[in-house]
């Protein structure tokens, strides 16, 4: 008896440093976003309680809704486009073909350059006047297809969000460690008894690696929840806030004083993020695999 109580005063001791800096650099600051939320409040004269009215103000706010559904957009096409994609060539290199390593470290690479850097060079691809994009498009014959594309009201949102999607290499990595993981004994086994590789890695990878596909999925969908640089510096939410995300359009009401607004879209931010986690672990969980 006098073990366990000593045993639990020191797992509280050592966890009490950890749980002091959480609180403090994460319960602390979320309260206070939820706070201010409920505030009026310009960051210079008093702030006024108004309840829920920011809350009320952002829903009836057209640009919240374009920004909310782009945002929504761009964490299932993470999650349904970006991270089969990591994982296809995952499998891929997995089978350690000629070149492997090296396919891995071009695949990774663009994760090493800073973020504005490929954006500035993706603003230069999408140049209405003498951009990559349209120079190509006239040389294979195909002028009638030149676009504005980052201009366009149709355009310029999925220009901004295709190119991201290309970078698989940071979901690749991490499912080929996984995979690298994997007792080959199950694969010798499976062999034996006449599977194919399509079949091995159907029913042999993907279920043991279930885990770390959820981490992904999530991992994916939060970043697309919360995508800023390359929106801010390729259109600017424009035209027409066609391309608006939440973060910019928290950072414009932050930059107009509008701090109660700022902190109410905040709140929905981490309500969203709440929610995207909660529900990839349910279906997560939820799924059977027949091995």
């Amino acid at each position: 008896m006098q073990r366990t109580t000593h045993f639990r005063t020191g797992a509280i001791l050592f966890l009490l440093p950890a749980l002091l800096l959480f609180a403090a650099y994460f319960i602390y600051p979320v309260g206070y976003v939820v706070v201010v939320s409920l505030m009026k409040w310009d960051g210079m004269s008093s702030p006024g309680f108004v309840g829920l009215r920011n809350y009320s103000a952002l829903f009836h706010d057209e640009v919240f809704r374009i920004s909310i559904r782009n945002n929504l957009i761009w964490a299932c096409a993470e999650a349904l486009i970006q991270v089969p994609l990591a994982i296809v060539v995952a499998l891929l290199l997995a089978r350690k073909p000629k070149g492997w390593k090296l396919l891995r470290t071009i695949y990774f690479f663009p994760h090493v350059i800073s973020g504005i850097a490929i954006t500035m060079m993706w603003g230069a691809i999408y140049n209405n006047e003498r951009g990559l994009l349209n120079g190509f498009l006239r040389l294979v014959g195909l002028s009638g297809w030149e676009h504005n594309w980052l201009g366009g009201l149709g355009s310029a949102f999925p220009s901004v969000l295709v190119y991201g999607l290309l970078y698989i290499g940071y979901f690749m990595v991490i499912i080929l460690a996984d995979i690298s993981s994997v007792s080959r004994s199950y694969y010798e086994a499976a062999s034996i008894d006449g599977a194919t590789r399509t079949q091995q890695d159907w029913h042999i990878t993907l279920p043991l690696i279930k885990g770390t596909i959820a981490t992904c999925v999530t991992l994916a969908m939060v970043n697309g929840l919360r995508q800023f640089e390359q929106v801010l510096l390729l259109t600017g939410g424009g035209p027409a806030n066609s391309s608006s995300v939440l973060v910019l359009y928290l950072y414009k009401e932050l930059q107009n004083f509008h701090y109660g607004t700022a902190n109410a879209l905040g709140t929905v931010l981490i309500v969203l993020g709440g929610l995207v986690i909660l529900t990839v672990r349910r279906l997560f969980n939820a799924a059977k695999y027949d091995m």
